[in-house]
Formats: C-alpha cells, sequence, structure tokens
C-alpha cells in the first residue's frame, strides 16, 4: 500500500505523520544488514504524487541494504529537547529501487536531488504515533494495511 492508500485509510493520522515528518529535514532511516543486523542512518524524505520517497546517495549502505532486503523503519525526528511535538512518528515498510525512467525524472524535476543517486518507493506495512494527551496519558495509534486505527492508552 502506497502513501496515497493510507492517506485515504486514515487521513488524520497521514495529515499528522506527513507535518512531523516536514518539521524536520533528516530523520532516521533502519535497514537490515548483510548480516541480519540493524543499521541506523540519517536520510531526508519526499511525500510527492501520492507516494513516500526515500533518495540516497549512490552506492551508501543503506540503499545496498534495502537493494538486498527490502524492509525498513522510519523515524520523524524528534527535534530539540524532549518536548516531541506532535508525538513520534514512525513508518515501516518495504522500499523498491525506482527503475522508471519517467518516475525519476519527474522526481529529480521536483526535487533536484544532486546526482547520480538511488530513488526508492514505498510500501507501508505500519504507521505509530506515539503521543502525550492531557499530560497524562502515552496514547499510540496504530495503522496496518486493511484495519482501522488502532489507539491505545496508558496512564
Amino acid at each position: 500500500m502506497n502513501w496515497a492508500a493510507f492517506s485515504t485509510a486514515a487521513p488524520e493520522l497521514a495529515a499528522t505523520t506527513e507535518k512531523r515528518f516536514g518539521a524536520y529535514r533528516h530523520h532516521v532511516l533502519a535497514t537490515l544488514r548483510k548480516d541480519g543486523s540493524p543499521r541506523t542512518s540519517g536520510l531526508e524524505v519526499r511525500f510527492l504524487g501520492g507516494e513516500l520517497w526515500l533518495g540516497m546517495m549512490p552506492g551508501s549502505l543503506k540503499a545496498l541494504d534495502l537493494r538486498r532486503d527490502p524492509r525498513f523503519a522510519l523515524q520523524a525526528n524528534p527535534g530539540e529537547g524532549t518536548g516531541m511535538g506532535g508525538g513520534d512518528v514512525r513508518v515501516s515498510g518495504r522500499a523498491y529501487e525506482v527503475e522508471d525512467g519517467a518516475a525519476k525524472a519527474a522526481y529529480v524535476k521536483e526535487v533536484e536531488p544532486p546526482q547520480p543517486f538511488h530513488l526508492f518507493r514505498t510500501e507501508l506495512t505500519e504507521v505509530v504515533r506515539t503521543s502525550v494527551e492531557d499530560d497524562r496519558y502515552l496514547v499510540t495509534r496504530v495503522w496496518k494495511p486493511g484495519e482501522p486505527v488502532r489507539t491505545l492508552r496508558r496512564s
């Protein structure tokens, strides 16, 4: 399921997620190394044309990881301090390198990334937002394809 389908299925959570990712330029991507251990890397993301795009430098380890195993987790930059304005937001899924020249050209026209680069399109398997409500509850909202958003509250 791409970003547009998620946005249709859970519009409020999608809007909050885009806002959190839009608040800062750099975020944290987790991929899997050859041996299965996790690797975290900094990354810029874009929401364009109903897709969540991941762009990377040529030959970067995170790009090589995704070519080998497309599973990823992406965490929005929490910002300075401990305020967590907008909450903590994470997106998980699979990322596939874009081979379509027209799609990559459209991305280049819009974003103007340094050349050359790897471009990955994402398919979502989970979106999670954790926040504090009323200075009393830890609230976690979880979305998965084909399911409604679940809300869990803890005091």
